[in-house]
């Protein structure tokens, strides 16, 4: 018997993706564990195993086909020998089709010609549009699809569908809302200028990507009440510690100051554990191990591949990770344990001139570090001017389960480990 291959939740957030390509075709024999099609997620792109034998007698979801929800049908795969004509095909919410049906006729055949049906109801408005309007409870849509046109008003009698068996999708509803936008606008403008517009623009349909960041992170601001502390650390010492290294590592190896404010964080992590964990609605969770969250921008977002345990971990072999992780990042090759987890994030923007910035919180996670660039500067120290190179830090925090004077004293055991580096160390 026939069974279904469903849209895999590729990822503990994961909702919904893009089915990118089959590498597969319709006929042909697969084997458990053979990769039978690619998954764009909101994180990267994965590939999709097949979990037992047979015949991928059927492709329900073309290449292509975006906002493709978990756990829908996306194939059929048959027992080898099965009459492949006699499978059943579900519809594009994973339902099994309805029982066949006779030819939709008139609902009440009171006349048997085929002549036009305006007369029978003179309508309020004019017959011959309103009588295909009867069909309208027939067209093809998915619950969330007629639920988005409803808060909308948008009629889905005026729309093709692009899901399987010209199916409506989420997809084709923004699109055509999209699409009204647009129009307005450009009718707005041709009111208020007269003509269309001479400069150039173009409008950007969002990626999974680029829509779970505004969702998490506008939950982030809406639900964790932030506060932010700001302190200067002389670098002097880490930048020197960094060259020595540097000088005597392996081949290959090239230890960064971000290696090394990555170590600095899990050191003072595992010195206040208080600021190491997450806010639950029942209580706050907290973490003996410091695995750190790495922000890395990639085309078209950003993701926060994890490196784990760093307090167990010597510079060369954080060093080594962190680059590889980047890697990975940036040719959508995470899988979901390379970003799943993570109790405290670090953002640096120092490689771009940023001197200050404050970051937005990670959710569920406690608190998120913004690193600014190293600049050289003069202080007074002992009574004399001397030039140092300073870093501004700024950790964001979130005040249900961080105070001020936890996040004070978390960041002055960052500040003492990066400005005497030797001791992050032993």
């Amino acid at each position: 018997m026939a069974s279904e291959i469903l849209m895999p939740a590729l990822s503990p957030t994961m909702t919904e993706g893009t089915l990118a390509r089959w590498l597969v075709a319709e006929g042909a024999a697969i084997r458990a564990g053979d990769i039978i099609a690619e998954i764009e997620t909101d994180k990267a792109t994965m590939e999709v195993e097949a979990i037992e034998d047979g015949i991928l007698a059927k492709i329900l979801v073309a290449e292509g086909s975006a906002n493709v929800p978990v756990n829908q049908p996306i194939a059929l795969l048959a027992e080898e020998g099965e009459d492949l004509d006699s499978l059943t095909v579900p519809n594009a919410a994973g339902e099994p089709p309805a029982p066949p049906q006779p030819a939709p006729a008139d609902p009440a055949p009171a006349d048997p010609s085929p002549a036009d049906p305006a007369p029978p109801q003179p309508a309020e408005k004019p017959a011959g549009p309103a009588q295909p309007k009867q069909t309208t409870n027939r067209l093809f849509a998915s619950p969330l699809a007629r639920r988005i046109a409803a808060q909308n008003d948008l009629d889905l009698s005026g729309l093709t569908g692009s899901g399987p068996h010209g199916r409506i999708i989420r997809a084709d509803i923004e699109e055509a809302l999209a699409t009204a936008a647009a129009g307005s606008s450009q009718s707005a403008g041709r009111a208020a200028a007269g003509s269309l517009a001479a400069a150039g623009e173009r409008f950007v349909p969002h990626s999974a990507m680029r829509k779970t960041i505004a969702q998490r992170l506008q939950q982030s601001k809406q639900e964790a009440p932030h506060f932010y502390l700001t302190v200067e650390c002389c670098i002097d010492q880490l930048l020197a510690s960094r060259k020595a290294l540097n000088e005597t590592a392996p081949d290959g190896i090239k230890i960064s100051v971000n290696d090394m404010i990555i170590r600095a964080a899990g050191m003072a992590l595992k010195a206040v554990p208080e600021v190491n964990g997450w806010y639950e609605e029942e209580g706050c969770r907290y973490f003996d191990r410091a695995d750190i969250s790495m922000a890395v921008a990639i085309e078209g977002g950003l993701i926060t591949p994890i490196i784990r345990s760093v307090e167990s971990l010597g510079l060369a072999e954080l060093s080594e990770l962190t680059k590889s992780l980047a890697e990975k990042a940036r040719e959508g090759k995470l899988a979901p344990q390379d970003y799943t987890g993570g109790g405290f994030t670090i953002s640096n923007l120092g490689m771009f001139g940023v001197q200050e910035f404050a970051a937005v919180i990670n959710p569920p996670q406690a608190a998120i570090l913004a690193v600014g660039a190293g600049e050289e500067k003069p202080v007074v120290r002992d009574g004399q001017i001397a030039i140092t190179t300073m870093m501004k830090v700024t950790l964001s925090a979130d005040h249900r389960i961080v105070d001020g004077a936890l996040g004070a004293r978390w960041l002055q055991s960052f500040k003492g480990f990066v400005e005497n580096p030797v001791t992050m160390l032993l």
